[in-house]
């Protein structure tokens, strides 16, 4: 794995390509090469016999370059990094920085190319990708390029084991939007290989795991539940809403397509209803004021009891 490191700071992990494999697209790519230029030859030889020595020779050279320098050149840059045999072998030429080829790398690979390999037989490209730590010949290092592979074997995924019966469906309502992907990625590593650590050493690292995840959940640690197995419901837990997330998902996609309705996920509006305008009401005639009457004598005030 190579570490390339881009103009904006983000880190490429690629994997050159060594001498084998460069070697059979190479082999693939010339023998492809040699002939079209064979027949590209019966066809000159047939078409200019009327001409000269000089002449003869002068298409002889200028076919020879078309063909065994030219065409190379304009497959990898229309192609962007791609011959026949590279594609056939999984490789890719990138710039330094991970980015496609243009003309003027391809130009500089193909001018080089034909004293390192054709000139030579492949020796001086061969002893220089040996050298070199990332397995670039002559062409590679003027042009600023890099033969990757593309097509890296994938590596065998294992499955999390799933919890205990009594575990299922306990933490539906704990909260793990705080966790980070890294967490979650030391778990399940942690989870696929627990079987073949010391199990003194995988209890330690399950306690310390389920502690981090204690402390993000912000949930209390569950009594009596051990620490792998707690481990083993909350991944359980967060696989099983991805796979409800993603399901629901495609199944809205599907009814899309089909024009059929599509749940909603807020309740659905109320009907409309139109307001009733409220009853008129004939004002009443304010009853006449009656003054009060006092006591002839009185003061206004109750007398005292």
């Amino acid at each position: 794995m190579s570490d390339l490191v881009t103009g904006d700071a983000v880190v490429l992990g690629l994997r050159p390509a060594r001498v084998p494999s460069r070697a059979l697209a190479f082999a693939l790519d010339l023998f492809v090469y040699l002939t079209g230029y064979l027949l590209v030859s019966v066809g000159l030889l047939v078409a200019t016999a009327s001409l000269d020595d000089a002449a003869a020779a002068a298409v002889t050279v200028a076919s020879f370059v078309l063909v065994l320098v030219g065409i190379p050149i304009a497959v990898e840059t229309l192609s962007h990094g791609k011959s026949l045999g590279k594609l056939a072998c999984g490789l890719r030429v990138v710039r330094e920085d991970g980015g496609p080829i243009r003309f003027r790398h391809a130009l500089v690979r193909g001018a080089m190319g034909v004293v390192e390999l054709l000139a030579t037989f492949g020796s001086v490209a061969c002893i220089a990708s040996l050298v070199s730590e990332r397995g670039r010949r002559l062409g590679d290092v003027f042009a600023g390029t890099l033969v990757i592979r593309e097509r890296v074997p994938g590596a065998r995924v294992m499955p999390v084991p799933p919890p205990p019966p009594w575990l299922a469906g306990r933490f539906a309502g704990l909260d793990l939007s705080a966790v980070p992907d890294g967490l979650w990625l030391a778990v399940r590593q942690y989870l696929t290989r627990m079987n073949q650590l010391d199990p003194a050493i995988g209890a330690a690292m399950a306690a310390k795991l389920a502690d981090e995840l204690v402390l993000r959940t912000g949930a209390p640690p569950p009594a009596g539940v051990p620490a792998a197995a707690y481990l083993m419901a909350v991944v359980h837990e967060r696989q099983s809403r991805d796979a409800a997330r993603a399901f629901g998902r495609h199944q809205q996609q599907e009814q899309q397509q089909q024009g059929g309705a599509v749940p909603l996920p807020y309740p659905a509006p109320l009907p409309y209803v139109a307001p009733v305008a409220a009853p008129v009401v004939a004002p009443v005639a304010p009853s006449p004021e009656v003054a009060p009457v006092r006591p002839p004598g009185g003061s206004g005030f109750a007398p005292p009891s």
